[in-house]
């Protein structure tokens, strides 16, 4: 008689980007996550009330803190980056910013990556300026560069899978390496690549960040962003007194020795989402929820519609500079094999023919492409930030930061791929002809 042995089985992605975080409500049976719309919870009694309070034990206290639809999405969200743990803000930017908030202190010091979103440069420069914190940038291309950045105050490195607008490609696992050579935690901001093309946590990054505004929710409905560590750094490795020393703010608790994986998200939670106040909404988390449980099959139409979008433009004599890192003359091609092997996400920028003029004709002829601006979502969308996010700048400074005066930036969305294709063509000879 063979015996039976029971073994834990490993779900796919598909299969929890589904089911993580959640089961069938146990008191009315809904398959759908619930909406726990409420600011406050009820407690079982004065005793359980102070443990709560106290961290001593984990319940619900009060939706700027916590709430049981939220904690599906991080749970979700931690599941399928492979991380620890997560917790959930009311956007992108405020996820980043709480995520360094938790680990800076006056006098620290950030490297990080050129090639970012121009709303985390803004942050970066003007944030971490007001809380006295050093700012370098570096090339992310170049790995000596990151390691001649670091200097005795260094607290984090910062980056992104895939660089916006330049498609830059980082090589995660060497800057982890460098990084932490330095016995510092290297942070990714994955919103373009998602967990379905890319985990930076499996290549060594120690938190990542997501703006969910963008593909998670995928359908331009809602504002949030979220937090994901790994739980495998070492912050009681001297260079993090914030996270390892005695609390003020909980009657010296020591975060890391108190809680190990999980110290960094419970200051992160228990500290800086509730001093700051960033919360999601449990609305927003439900449509995140619900945004996610198609993100396999949307981001598969959207590298799909972007690879071919990119080679279309990549031939027409109005567009040069085409930066889609999926494309077979990028020199970014390497990495994408590595880190991206699924696709190189959906969103790129090129430049037309004509300048501002040409770009701001592009812009105005075309049809089926939304003008806005935010990224991520099924439909296609484009701008042009020369005259838009750039505008007040010449074209010399718009060079100076990666932007050509024609350059246009798309988000290629699950439309027909011919029919945006058609739409751009069409453009395309408007301007031509203009």
């Amino acid at each position: 008689m063979t015996e039976f042995i029971e073994q834990a089985h490993e779900f796919g992605f598909e299969t929890r980007q589904l089911h993580a975080g959640q089961r069938p409500d146990p008191n009315t049976g809904a398959r759908a996550v619930p909406i726990f719309q409420t600011t406050s919870y009820v407690f079982e009694d004065p005793e359980s009330a102070a443990a709560y309070f106290n961290l001593q034990e984990y319940g619900n206290t009060y939706s700027r803190i916590m709430n049981p639809t939220v904690a599906v999405f991080e749970e979700r969200v931690a599941n399928l980056e492979g991380g620890s743990g997560a917790v959930a803000f009311a956007s992108g930017i405020a996820a980043q910013a709480a995520a360094l908030f938790t680990l800076l202190e006056p006098g620290d010091h950030v490297v990080a990556s050129a090639a970012l979103y121009g709303g985390t440069v803004n942050q970066f420069k003007h944030l971490l300026r007001k809380m006295n914190v050093e700012l370098t940038w570096v090339d992310p291309d170049d790995a000596d560069a990151w390691r001649k950045a670091v200097g005795a105050n260094t607290k984090a490195f910062f980056a992104e899978t895939i660089g916006n607008p330049g498609g830059n490609v980082l090589d995660i696992e060497t800057v982890a390496g460098i990084a932490h050579e330095h016995r510092l935690p290297l942070i990714v901001d994955n919103t373009f690549a998602t967990p379905y093309l890319c985990r930076p946590i499996e290549w060594g990054a120690d938190i990542v960040v997501h703006s969910a505004t963008k593909f998670l929710g995928g359908h331009g409905t809602s504002i949030g962003g979220v937090v994901t560590e790994a739980g495998t750094f070492d912050w009681s490795n001297g260079r993090f007194p914030v996270v390892a020393d005695p609390s003020p703010a909980y009657h010296g608790l020591q975060f890391h020795e108190t809680f190990g994986t999980y110290g960094y998200l419970m200051k992160l939670r228990a500290e800086t989402l509730r001093d700051l106040g960033g919360a999601l909404s449990p609305f927003n988390a439900f449509l995140f929820l619900q945004g996610m449980e198609t993100l396999s099959l949307r981001m598969e139409r959207h590298v799909a519609n972007a690879q071919q979008v990119a080679a279309f433009l990549e031939a027409h004599p109005l567009a040069s500079r085409v930066s889609y890192p999926g494309l077979p003359s990028s020199g970014y091609r390497p990495l994408v094999d590595k880190y991206l092997p699924l696709g190189a996400g959906a969103v790129f920028s090129f430049d037309c023919a004509g300048g501002r003029d040409g770009g701001q004709d592009l812009i105005r002829n075309v049809t089926l492409w939304s003008h806005l601006a935010n990224v991520g979502d099924a439909k296609s969308l484009i701008i042009h930030p020369a005259s838009t996010t750039h505008r007040q700048l010449s074209d010399e400074e718009l060079q100076a930061a990666g932007v050509g005066p024609g350059t246009v930036r798309l988000s290629v969305g699950t439309e027909s791929v011919q029919d945006l294709i058609w739409d751009l063509e069409q453009a395309l000879g408007k301007v031509a002809a203009g």
